[in-house]
C-alpha cells in the first residue's frame, strides 16, 4: 500500500528496515579481529627481521666508528713503528678477540697493536696536505687553488687504495670485511708519504731514498696484514692466486706512492 504512494508531496515515506542478521556482527567482529591480529603479527615479524638484517649489515660493513679512535700515545708510537718498519715487528699479526655479549669481538686499538684505527690515517692525511703546501710554498708555487687540488688528489689516492684492497678481497671470495677496516689500512699510506715529503723539504736528495723505502715498507705491511688479518675470513682459495694478489698489492704501492709524492701544480702528475 505504501509502495504505491511513490514520491507524493506531503506524504511521508516510512523507512524500510532490513532484517538484522543475528550472527553478522559477531562474525564480522571476530573476523576483523583475526585479520588485524594476523596482519599485526606479520608486520611486526617483517619489520623485526628487516631491522635485524639492516643492523647486522651495518655492523658487518661499517662497524662502530668510535672503535677506530680508541687510541693513546703508546699505541700511536708502536703503530707507526709497525707501518714504517714492518721488518722489525717480531710479534704476531693477528688481531686479539674477546667475548662480548655471547660472541667474539675484536679488542679496540688501544689494547691491540694489530687493530686498525682511523686516527693515524686522518692525521697523516692532514699532515700530507700541509707538507705538500709547504713544499710548494718553498718553491714559490703555492696558492689556495693548488692546495685544494692536492687535497682532492690525496682523497682520490686514498680511494684507489681502498678499491685495490676491496677488489682483492672480493676476488678471493671474502667481501665481508668492514669498510672502515679497509679505509684504515689504506689510510696508513700517508704515514710513509709524510716522511718522504718531509725528507724532500729538509734535503732534496733524501726523497729519492725515502720514497722507495716507504713504498717497500707499505707493501710489506699490507701483505702481512692482508694475509694474516683479512684473509683469515677466506675459507677456501687458490694458493697461487693468493700469492699473486699479495704480490700485486705490494707492486702497486710504487706507482701510487710516486704519483702522490710528486708535489706539483698539476695534480694529475
Amino acid at each position: 500500500m505504501y509502495n504505491n504512494l511513490g514520491a507524493q508531496p506531503g506524504v511521508p515515506r516510512p523507512p524500510v528496515n532490513p532484517q538484522p542478521a543475528p550472527f553478522g556482527n559477531a562474525f564480522y567482529g571476530a573476523g576483523s579481529g583475526l585479520i588485524r591480529g594476523g596482519l599485526g603479527a606479520y608486520g611486526e615479524k617483517i619489520l623485526g627481521s628487516s631491522s635485524e638484517y639492516v643492523q647486522s649489515n651495518i655492523s658487518r660493513y661499517f662497524s662502530d666508528p668510535q672503535y677506530y679512535f680508541q687510541v693513546n700515545d703508546q699505541y700511536v708510537r708502536n703503530k707507526l713503528k709497525v707501518v714504517l718498519l714492518p721488518f722489525l715487528h717480531r710479534g704476531h699479526w693477528t688481531r686479539i678477540t674477546e667475548p662480548v655479549g655471547g660472541r667474539l669481538s675484536y679488542k679496540p686499538p688501544i689494547f691491540d697493536i694489530n687493530a686498525p684505527d682511523l686516527y693515524i690515517p686522518f692525521m697523516a692525511f692532514g699532515t700530507y696536505v700541509v707538507l705538500a703546501g709547504l713544499s710548494l710554498g718553498l718553491q714559490g708555487k703555492f696558492s689556495p687553488e693548488v692546495l685544494n687540488w692536492l687535497f682532492v688528489k690525496g682523497l682520490f689516492g686514498w680511494f684507489l687504495q681502498v678499491m685495490l684492497l676491496k677488489v682483492t678481497l672480493l676476488s678471493l671470495g671474502s667481501g665481508e670485511a668492514p669498510l672502515l677496516d679497509i679505509m684504515a689500512y689504506a689510510g696508513y699510506t700517508f704515514t710513509g708519504l709524510c716522511l718522504a715529503v718531509l725528507g724532500r723539504i729538509v734535503w732534496r736528495y733524501s726523497y729519492y731514498f725515502l720514497m722507495p723505502w716507504t713504498c717497500l715498507c707499505m707493501g710489506v705491511f699490507l701483505v702481512k696484514t692482508m694475509k694474516r688479518v683479512l684473509f683469515a675470513e677466506v675459507r677456501s682459495y687458490d694458493s697461487s692466486k693468493h700469492h699473486y694478489l699479495l704480490l700485486f698489492i705490494a707492486l702497486v704501492q710504487f706507482p701510487l706512492f710516486t704519483w702522490l709524492g710528486n708535489i706539483s701544480v698539476n695534480w694529475l702528475f
